[in-house]
């Protein structure tokens, strides 16, 4: 653990929000078993599929704080995005990156199947890699090979909400802002009463052992230029709603092979406009579960 590791006081009682369905219980600790990781395991491991492309936003993620983070940290302004961070680099085994139209079925080939309305059996085919290859190069998702992995994935399930934002009714509609999070379909969108008033977009969320704490919360500090006083790491835009976890940015893909140590992360774009629509105050609601393995 890196010296200088911030000590912060014990949580209060429970505190019940104002209007809120539920009181919003302290968090938890939630210890990660040895080893643990969101990816399928394999002796192939998944890689970004172009070089260079797919950059993680820095060496870690902040680890899920059951306390919350202290709000005594001076305006260190954080580091700007590059260029091209939101280019779209599919995760693939090394063995499929340089085949025309792999034969490999890819991590996340039944979900893939299923948004794209092919035959759902959950295994590779000739006609399979057409249909994900036409996708993917109509998404401008790179190398475009037909493997349905986390990338090719995420981006079928936007497009899907964008038609069809929450047909299973899971987010509780209110006359005051909710910031919905979807950890099924890894999803993220806020609504007041029946209006959007930030549209859909893809999240990532915590991975097996650090899992985002699901039900009602609500946002209680906002930092725009946060720094993890536990890894150095910054955490831009951050909107604190649970103990450590909060909606914030990071410097590369969101639909990596795992998942983050609890916050909900949102491209660097994303969180700055949702910066701009969140307030102090304002209810959280998150249902679901992480795709597993």
């Amino acid at each position: 653990m890196p010296l200088g590791l911030a000590v912060v006081l014990a949580l209060g009682p429970t505190v019940a929000l104002a209007d809120s369905p539920e009181p919003v219980p302290s968090p938890s600790v939630v210890e990660a078993p040895p080893g643990v990781a969101d990816a399928p395991s394999s002796d192939d491991p998944l890689v970004p599929g172009v070089v260079g492309g797919g950059r993680a936003e820095y060496p870690m993620d902040t680890p899920d704080q059951v306390l919350p983070p202290l709000q005594s940290q001076g305006d260190i302004p954080v580091p700007e995005p590059e260029a091209d961070v939101d280019e779209l680099v599919e995760y693939l085994p090394r063995s499929v990156i340089a085949a025309a139209c792999t034969a490999t079925t890819g991590t996340h080939q039944r979900q893939v199947e299923r948004l794209l309305k092919l035959t759902v059996d959950g295994v590779q085919s000739a006609a399979d890699c057409k249909a994900v290859k036409a996708f993917q190069v109509r998404e401008k998702i790179k190398p475009a090979n037909g493997y349905a992995g986390p990338v090719t994935w995420a981006r079928a399930e936007l497009l899907a909400a964008r038609k069809h934002l929450d047909p299973g009714r899971r987010c509780p509609v209110k006359k005051y802002a909710v910031a919905c999070v979807d950890l099924d379909r890894q999803l993220m969108w806020v609504r007041k009463d029946k209006k959007v008033t930030f549209p859909v977009v893809n999240i990532r969320s915590g991975r097996a052992g650090y899992a985002t704490r699901t039900g009602w919360h609500a946002v209680y500090w906002r930092h725009k230029d946060h720094w993890s006083s536990i890894y150095n790491t910054p955490m831009p835009f951050s909107q604190f709603f649970s103990g450590g976890q909060a909606f914030h940015a990071v410097y590369g893909q969101i639909a990596t092979p795992t998942g983050s140590r609890g916050c909900v992360n949102l491209s660097h774009a994303n969180a700055r406009k949702l910066w701009d629509v969140l307030r102090k105050g304002d209810r959280v609601y998150i249902w679901g579960k992480r795709p597993g393995r």
